[in-house]
């Protein structure tokens, strides 16, 4: 089979490009606009493979999509292709208007035409995986409610919202054109390669920097937490085998607070680079060795906690109800949460040199190079 791929320099995106060509025989085409959240250095483990081509191509631009069909005749799209960062859409939300909900349309739509164009063999199939998100169903009340596949949409913040419009969108061309469309909706994900704006990395990358740590609020907003490679899996799993017309939603069965999220990373840092110059006196003083055991921690780095001001419509908790996927196609998620943000903070200390072109923007001034590199045919 072979696979296009919107979004695969993303976080979620680049771990599916990993896991397909890892795991399977299938052929890959990331198609990816390379925004600051597309990093094709996090692909170089398989930019060298002959199954796996790149395309830096807007998924608003409709004349270099059905170029991009027309050369490649993949047999499904997984669109991952998202701006997806909440603050970003409160300060400025026309961005993911305009990709979220315009680029989606412009997919749906070159892909309803290429469809069109399949034998009949071909088009039945043919599969077009919406990948969305749990913060489309809003906020849940009670400490017992959980978000199902029948959750009423009710979104809180112009990201959310722009998520719950191309999710309408999605099931709008599969009931009125008979587009074969699947939509996931996940919750928080986690793990290596993510970008440091989100909580665990920037929490992470501040801690070595001896930074503060902010907090929204109390720190009491609940998320269910989903290893990013479990992820990967459960979306493969649901193109190549999920009902069309279906909704999965995906979670880690993992709901903690954000303040215990963020004093877990700590403590694992005490562990792991232990501090040894107390918060205030300088430049942290820290082992610049991974830690394999315990050690004698001389200082904390949750002494770098602080809180600040809560970001306006905030969500309180997220919950995620995964047994339709577990039933219905077999999938659990293979990692705890332990196990999982043991594995992240162990990736982030032993790949620092990937952030720091992160943090300074080196990915991005070097990525049209390696992009026109990379664009193969397969």
């Amino acid at each position: 089979m072979k696979i296009l791929i919107t979004g695969g320099a993303g976080f979620i995106g680049s771990a599916v490009v990993r896991h397909i060509i890892a795991n399977t025989g299938d052929q890959v085409v990331n198609l990816d606009k390379l925004t600051y959240a597309g990093n094709l250095e996090s692909l170089e483990v398989v930019s060298d493979c002959p199954r796996y081509a790149f395309e830096q191509v807007d998924i608003c631009d409709r004349a270099e999509l059905d170029r991009v069909f027309r050369e490649h005749q993949p047999d499904a799209i997984m669109h991952l292709a998202a701006e997806s960062h909440v603050d970003r859409s409160i300060d400025g939300p026309a961005e993911f208007i305009t990709t979220n909900i315009v680029g989606t349309y412009t997919l749906l739509e070159a892909a309803r035409q290429y469809w069109h164009g399949l034998d009949e063999q071909g088009k039945a199939a043919f599969r077009f995986h919406h990948i969305s998100t749990d913060e489309v169903y809003g906020d849940l009340e009670g400490p017992q409610d959980i978000f199902t596949e029948t959750t009423s949409y009710a979104p809180s913040s112009p990201y959310s919202a722009s998520k719950a419009s191309s999710d309408h969108l999605v099931r709008a061309w599969h009931r009125t054109y008979g587009l074969p469309t699947l939509i996931t909706n996940c919750s928080n994900n986690y793990g290596p390669y993510h970008f440091p704006e989100k909580l665990i990395p920037l929490v992470i990358l501040n801690a070595l920097d001896g930074k503060s740590l902010p907090i929204y609020g109390k720190g009491d907003q609940i998320r269910d937490w989903l290893y990013v490679e479990d992820h990967a899996r459960a979306l493969y799993k649901v193109v190549t085998a999920g009902q069309i017309g279906e909704t999965y939603n995906i979670g880690g069965h993992n709901e903690k607070q954000n303040i215990d999220v963020v004093r877990s990373i700590c403590e694992l840092l005490d562990e792991l680079r232990p501090m040894r110059s107390p918060v205030g006196a300088g430049l942290l003083a820290i082992n610049p060795t991974i830690s394999r055991g315990p050690q004698q921690v001389t200082h904390s780095y949750k002494n770098l906690i602080t809180h600040v001001q809560d970001r306006p419509g905030h969500d309180l908790r997220y919950a995620i109800d995964a047994s339709k996927i577990q039933k219905e196609l077999g999938w659990t998620p293979a990692e705890t949460f332990e196990s999982g943000l043991r594995k992240t903070v162990v990736w982030y200390l032993e790949n620092l040199e990937w952030c720091s072109h992160v943090q300074d923007g080196s990915y991005q001034r070097e990525r049209l190079g390696t992009a026109e590199q990379g664009r193969t045919r397969i």
